[in-house]
C-alpha cells in the first residue's frame, strides 16, 4: 500500500511532457518487439548482417531520439523559467532587504544625532552658566564700584544671586538694555580696560566654541538659530561688532 502511494505521488509530481514521452517510448518499444516477433522473427533478425541491424536500429530509435530531444528542450525551458522566477524573487527580497537596511541606517543616524543633540544641550546648559558668570564679572567691572558706579553693591548682589539660582543670562540682559546707547560708550564697556577686554574675549571664545558644537549636531540650523537668538547670542554679536571697532581704534 505504501509503495503504491509512493508511486502515485511520484507520477503526480512528473511533468506531463515527461509522462507522455515515457508512454510513447514504451508503446514504440513494445510495438517494435511485437513487429520483430510477428513479422520478421527473432532468429531471422539476429542472423542479419551488422549493416542491416545498424540501419534497422537507427531507423527504429531515431523517432525516439527526436522525441526526447524535443521533450528535453521543453523541460529545460521550464527549468529556466523557474530559475528566472526564483532570481526575480531573490531580487525582490534583496531590494526589500536594501530598503530595510537603508531605513535602519536612517534610524541609527537619527538616533545618533538625537543622542549628540542631547549631549550638546547638557553641555550648553553648563556653558550658559559659565557665560553668565563672565558677563557678570564684565558687568561688575563696567557698572560696579570699579567702573562707573551706576549699580550699587546691594543690587549687584541681587543680580548675582538671580544669575546663580534662576537665570544665567541676568547680567547679559542688563548689557542689552544699555547696548542701544552711544557706540563709543558700549565699546568702552566691553574693551575699555584690560580686564574688560579679557572678559569680553573669553566670552567670545567660549561662545564661538559653543556655536561650533551646535553646528556639528544641527543639520537644520534650528539649534544654532535658537542659541544666537538668546540673550547670550545677541551680546556675542554686539561683542563681535565692537571688537572690530576696538581694533580699528588701536591702530
Amino acid at each position: 500500500m505504501r509503495n503504491s502511494q509512493k508511486l502515485a505521488l511520484f507520477l503526480s509530481s512528473l511533468d506531463w511532457r515527461l509522462v507522455l514521452a515515457m508512454s510513447i517510448t514504451v508503446f514504440w518499444l513494445g510495438f517494435g518487439v511485437f513487429y520483430l516477433g510477428t513479422f520478421i522473427g527473432w532468429s531471422e533478425f539476429f542472423h542479419q548482417p551488422l549493416e542491416a541491424l545498424g540501419s534497422f536500429l537507427e531507423g527504429a530509435f531515431a523517432p525516439l531520439a527526436f522525441l526526447w530531444l524535443v521533450v528535453g528542450y521543453f523541460l529545460q525551458q521550464k527549468e529556466l523559467s523557474k530559475n528566472t522566477e526564483a532570481i526575480q524573487k531573490q531580487h525582490i527580497e534583496m531590494e526589500k532587504s536594501a530598503r530595510h537596511a537603508e531605513l535602519q541606517a536612517h534610524s541609527i543616524q537619527a538616533s545618533a544625532l538625537h543622542s549628540q543633540q542631547q549631549s550638546f544641550m547638557r553641555i550648553y546648559e553648563a556653558v550658559r552658566v559659565s557665560l553668565g558668570s563672565i558677563a557678570g564679572m564684565l558687568f561688575i567691572s563696567s557698572q560696579g564700584a570699579t567702573g562707573n558706579g551706576v549699580i550699587d553693591s546691594d543690587e549687584l548682589n541681587t543680580l548675582w544671586s538671580d544669575m546663580v539660582r534662576t537665570d544665567p543670562e541676568t547680567f547679559t540682559r542688563r548689557f542689552l538694555f544699555i547696548s542701544g546707547g552711544d557706540e563709543q560708550d558700549m565699546c568702552d564697556l566691553l574693551y575699555g580696560t584690560e580686564i574688560r577686554t579679557r572678559h569680553t574675549n573669553n566670552f567670545i571664545r567660549q561662545y564661538g566654541r559653543l556655536l561650533e558644537g551646535a553646528k556639528a549636531c544641527d543639520p537644520d540650523g534650528m539649534i544654532v538659530d535658537a542659541i544666537l537668538g538668546s540673550a547670550h547670542g545677541r551680546l556675542y554679536n554686539i561683542m563681535i561688532e565692537h571688537c572690530a571697532m576696538a581694533h580699528v581704534e588701536e591702530t
